[in-house]
C-alpha cells in the first residue's frame, strides 16, 4: 500500500536530535518492515510557536498551496497515496493537509499521537485548537501512546473513529550494548537536551534530589547540551564536582555505550510526552527513576522495572533513588526486568503486528463511511 506520511510539528527530513523526530523514523520503518511503501511529505511543517493569527493565516496559505501541489503530482506520476498517516498532531501543529486532501481522494487517515488541549480552546490559540480537533475528528483511526491523550482525543470524535493503544517502542540495533554488572558505587546516568521550560525544570529536581543522598556512595554522568547549559551547571554546583561528569551532547551509539556502563537511569522528566530515553535505557538493562509526569507511565512498569513518584516531590525522588542506590540486588532484578520488558514488548517487530493491525481497521473504517455515504445518496 502507498502511504503519505505527514509530520507537522517537526520536518521528517530534519535530521537533529529528539524523541520526536526518531519517532517519527521509527513508524515509517515499522511500516516499511510491513512491506508498505512509504512517502514523507516534505516542506509541509506547520508549527506555530506563537498564537499570532497572521501567523496562522500563513500556515493555512502554506497548506493550500502544499495541498494543490500534491494533488497535482499525484495525478501526473499516478502515485496518489491510498492511506494518509499524520504523526503528532495537536494546537500547535494541527494537521492542514490530511483532513481535506483525504476527502478529497477519499482514502484511510490515520493519526498517531494526537493530543487536546481543553485549556487552549479559548482566547488566542481557539482557532489552532478548533483544527486540530478537525483533524482528530476527521481519522479513521488513531493510534495513541498513552491513555491521557487518548482520553482528551476520544472526547472529540464520533463513535465512528477508531481508537488503538500503540504503547511507545524503539527500534533496537541487533549490537546494541548491555549493562556489566557494578562495583560499590552505584554509578547515575541522565541524557536530555539542555532546553529552558520543563527540561531545565527537570535538571534542577535531579539537582535538588541528590543534595539528600550526599552521604550515599553514588557518581552522576550528564549527557545533553543546549542553550541553558550555564543554568544547569549551576544547578548542579551544590554538588560535590568529583560525584558529576559532563559528557555533552552524544549521537545515538555512544548514548548507548554510555548508558551500558552505568547502572541506574534517572531523569525527572517533568511534562514529557512519554521519553524514549527511558525505553533505551531499560534495553540496556538499567533501572528508570522518575516522576509519575507527563506519560511517563507509559514507558516502564512501575515497581518492576522503574519508581515512579508523584510529579515535583523531591524527596520522594531522593528516596527512591536511594533505595537503588542503597540495595544492589534491588537494582540487579529491576535491571533485568527492565531489559526483558522491552525486548518481549516494546520492539521494532511488536509495533508493527499493532500497526498492521491499525491499518486494517482504518481501510475497513473507511469502507463504511464509503457504504454508509452510497446509501444515504442513493435512490
Amino acid at each position: 500500500m502507498r502511504i503519505a506520511f505527514h509530520t507537522p510539528l517537526n520536518a521528517y527530513e530534519d535530521g537533529r536530535i529528539s524523541g520526536d523526530r526518531r519517532m517519527a523514523h521509527q513508524l515509517v520503518q515499522a511500516m516499511t518492515l510491513l512491506g508498505h511503501g512509504v512517502a514523507p511529505i516534505a516542506d509541509a511543517r506547520s508549527y506555530m510557536r506563537s498564537s499570532e493569527q497572521q501567523l496562522l493565516d500563513q500556515r493555512l496559505a502554506e497548506a493550500a498551496g502544499r495541498r494543490d501541489a500534491l494533488l497535482a503530482a499525484w495525478e501526473t506520476n499516478g502515485n496518489q497515496p491510498e492511506l494518509w498517516f499524520t504523526y503528532h498532531s495537536y494546537y500547535k501543529a494541527p494537521d492542514l493537509l490530511g483532513p481535506e486532501i483525504t476527502k478529497l481522494l477519499d482514502i484511510p487517515y490515520v493519526v498517531a499521537e494526537a493530543s487536546d488541549s481543553g485549556r487552549r480552546s479559548e482566547g488566542e490559540w481557539a482557532r489552532h485548537v478548533a483544527l486540530a480537533r478537525r483533524g482528530f475528528c476527521a481519522a479513521d483511526l488513531h493510534f495513541c501512546f498513552t491513555e491521557r491523550d487518548r482520553g482528551g482525543v476520544e472526547a472529540r470524535c464520533t463513535d465512528r473513529t477508531h481508537f488503538l493503544e500503540l504503547p511507545p517502542f524503539i527500534a533496537l540495533e541487533p549490537t546494541a550494548p548491555q549493562r556489566r554488572p557494578n562495583a560499590a558505587t552505584a554509578r547515575l546516568i541522565t541524557v536530555a537536551m539542555m532546553r529552558p521550560g520543563v527540561k531545565l525544570e527537570s535538571y534542577q529536581a535531579l539537582a535538588a534530589s541528590l543534595t539528600h543522598l550526599i552521604d550515599r556512595a553514588w557518581t552522576l554522568t550528564i549527557i545533553g547540551d543546549g542553550p541553558v547549559r550555564d543554568q544547569v551547571e549551576a544547578a548542579f554546583a551544590i554538588l560535590p564536582r568529583e560525584r558529576i561528569e559532563w559528557r555533552g551532547a552524544l549521537d545515538r551509539p555512544a548514548v548507548g555505550a554510555a548508558l551500558a556502563e552505568h547502572d541506574i537511569f534517572v531523569w525527572p522528566g517533568i511534562g514529557e510526552a512519554y521519553g524514549l530515553v527511558y525505553l533505551e535505557a531499560q534495553a540496556a538493562g538499567l533501572p528508570v527513576v522518575a516522576f509519575d509526569s507527563g506519560g511517563v507511565a507509559a514507558t516502564v512498569r512501575h515497581e518492576e522495572t522503574a519508581l515512579l513518584v508523584q510529579d515535583g516531590d523531591i524527596a520522594a525522588l531522593a528516596a527512591a533513588l536511594a533505595r537503588l542506590v542503597e540495595n544492589t540486588d534491588l537494582r540487579e532484578d529491576m535491571g533485568s526486568a527492565a531489559r526483558n520488558f522491552v525486548v518481549r514488548e516494546r520492539t521494532l517487530d511488536r509495533t508493527s503486528e499493532i500497526i498492521s493491525h491499525g491499518l486494517a481497521l482504518a481501510q475497513a473504517a473507511r469502507a463504511a463511511r464509503q457504504a454508509a455515504s452510497a446509501g444515504s445518496t442513493g435512490p
